[in-house]
């Protein structure tokens, strides 16, 4: 007898060993026939028309219902940490929404269901979680959104969730972040584990400077050194204390300490230094036991969706699969781009919605000055156009030739890369015995700065290159022009830093690299970047040193890019990636990938 009554899926989630994972069962009832959830699961991965239902008649699967379950348990057992399993992660809330609705009747562990129910709200609507009272020790008036976000992160806190705070730089992230922890330090019983705090070297005095300043009733301890060379043992450190602060090289050189600490928490600071699923630091973060991870970045990819998977394999193991699976889902399809990119887009947008917390300034602080961007043609001069062209003919032979094993080959076709980009600023960089070749860049930087000074403003000026900056100084020193100096060798950085704040000079040279982060320099209201970069995000987080909450006056962006070079391919390639970055969080928008061999291809032909 074959069975085609409207079926009624009663579904389960069971806890498993594993915290971070429900096992999915239950039954499928039939008119009067009862099959259980596994027998369906696996003829619906076999592809049969029919399943054998406990009485011995048969239930026919050519049904709408059947057809969504199928497909929902399909990706649920490919996200799964055991493939071919049909289970659900605890962050997979928009994924238990929709069995749910599949579902007639559903199961599952009361406080999980409670979160789900609760996740489920924000990720199908743009509600706010329930507004939360601030802690009466907080010293800080929030902005409006700014405690929108504080509201989004006790919710995620309390119910031992992970997220990502993805807003834009310099719209108080820091702040948002030290009031949560004052609220759950309420909250929590007397001699519970601080929350810890790992941050890039030259970000954790910011830290211990904000907490003093917003919630100084937090006791804030920093492990800045080693402690073999501090001579006390992190128990020691942490005892009484509400909040540690240490840095990415101490957390991975001392982790065998940090492992062994409880922790109430770990929060992730410029998060996009853990955003390599390869290195020591993500593996690490994966691996620390606390029941609550967030990670702080305005930047939660930078280059490729990679990226974006390995920051929430720290703060939601679980949410997006295995790196493999993720590739199948996701990335693979909006490589592709066309119909399968869009769906897997929105797809993936929905599914890390209530995880991630991504404000613009646009969009919230619109009294923020109005940030102006050009971008200034320079034409190369004679000689060194000459000089260009040889080497983009050599080069270019070069790379065309290694692209055919692109994986292989990379570090070589990125060298030649860098050599044409060094090759567009100035030759010298490549040959300094054609240091007598104009630069003109140069001379049009110089004649911007003459305005720019003559007005009373202040500059900064980017580079990734310090060979490129230490012609600068050159000239700006032969103009007798003052200015203070950062970049990854500088070994007083605090006091360069502040130099500048207090007046010191008008010009700041930084390089990206060493000043791209973690600086709050509203002093200045113009900026100079030097040389294009195909990765949008370190562009940008050189400008929001300067257009970021504090700042009263406008703000100049001015892109010097040399005409007709590698620079003006490198600008197209960086707007598809600001692309890829946008429509992931923020709007739809056409795909891109990381650098590929089309990339480098559309760059030298």
């Amino acid at each position: 007898k074959v069975r085609t009554d409207l079926p009624v899926v009663k579904l389960k989630a069971s806890s498993s060993s594993d915290g971070d994972w429900f096992d999915l069962g239950g039954t499928v009832q039939v008119g009067e026939a009862e099959v259980v959830f596994a027998r369906v699961f696996e003829a619906l991965a076999a592809g049969d028309a029919h399943v054998m239902a406990d009485d011995g008649s048969l239930v026919e699967l050519d049904h709408p219902v059947f057809e969504k379950l199928a497909k929902l348990i399909d990706e649920a057992a490919k996200l799964s940490d055991r493939p071919g399993k049909p289970r659900i992660g605890r962050y997979q809330a928009s994924l238990w929404q929709d069995l749910e609705e599949v579902a007639g009747a559903v199961e599952g562990a009361g406080r999980w269901r409670s979160a789900m129910a609760d996740l489920r709200d924000l990720a199908s609507t743009d509600a706010a979680p329930s507004a939360e009272p601030l802690p009466a020790t907080l010293t800080a008036e929030l902005r409006p959104y700014q405690k929108a976000g504080y509201d989004w992160l006790t919710f995620i806190w309390r119910h031992r969730l992970g997220g990502v705070l993805a807003d834009d730089m310099g719209l108080g992230k820091t702040v948002q972040t030290l009031a949560m922890i004052a609220r759950a330090r309420t909250e929590q019983t007397a001699g519970a584990p601080p929350f810890l705090v790992v941050a890039p070297s030259s970000v954790v005095p910011g830290w211990l400077e904000e907490a003093a300043r917003f919630t100084p009733s937090l006791v804030v301890r920093p492990a800045s050194e080693t402690r073999a060379r501090a001579g006390t043992t992190l128990a020691e450190l942490s005892a009484g204390a509400d909040l540690i602060v240490t840095s990415y090289a101490i957390f991975r050189i001392d982790n065998a300490e940090f492992s062994a600490q409880p922790w109430s928490g770990l929060v992730l600071d410029e998060a996009q230094f853990a955003k390599n699923f390869a290195t020591k630091v993500n593996q690490l973060a994966r691996q620390l036991k606390t029941d609550f991870k967030l990670a702080v970045t305005g930047t939660p990819m930078e280059n490729s969706l990679s990226e974006f998977w390995a920051i929430f394999a720290i703060v939601a193991p679980g949410l997006l699969g295995s790196r493999k699976q993720f590739k199948e889902l996701y990335a693979g399809p909006i490589a592709a781009g066309g119909d399968p990119a869009q769906a897997a887009m929105t797809q993936l947008r929905r599914r890390t919605k209530p995880l991630l917390m991504r404000r613009t300034k646009e969009r919230v602080a619109a009294d923020l000055p109005e940030r102006q961007e050009q971008v200034v043609h320079v034409a190369l001069d004679g000689r060194h156009r000459e000089l260009y062209d040889t080497y983009l003919q050599r080069e270019r032979s070069r790379m065309l030739g290694l692209l055919d094993d692109y994986d292989s080959n990379r570090i070589a076709i990125l060298k030649s890369l860098t050599l044409l980009r060094r090759a567009a600023l100035d030759v010298s960089l490549i040959d300094p015995g054609l240091r007598s070749v104009p630069s003109s860049k140069l001379d049009v930087l110089l004649d911007q700065l003459g305005q720019v000074l003559g007005s009373q403003h202040r500059a900064l000026i980017f580079s990734q290159f310090t060979s490129y900056l230490a012609k600068v100084r050159e000239r700006l020193e032969e103009a007798r022009l003052a200015y203070c100096y950062l970049d990854g060798s500088t070994t007083n950085r605090a006091a360069v830093i502040n130099g500048f704040k207090q007046g010191d000079a008008p010009i700041f040279l930084i390089s990206l690299k060493a000043g791209g982060f973690g600086l709050n320099l509203t002093e200045a209201d113009y900026v100079f970047l030097l040389d294009p970069w195909w990765n949008p995000a370190a562009e940008n987080q050189a400008v929001d040193r300067t257009h970021r909450i504090g700042q009263d006056r406008p703000v100049m962006v001015s892109r010097l890019v040399s005409k007709d070079t590698i620079e003006d391919k490198v600008m197209a390639l960086k707007a598809r990636k600001q692309a890829l970055f946008d429509s992931l969080l923020d709007a739809d928008g056409a795909f891109s990938t990381a650098l590929t061999a089309d990339d480098v291809r559309a760059l030298v032909e």
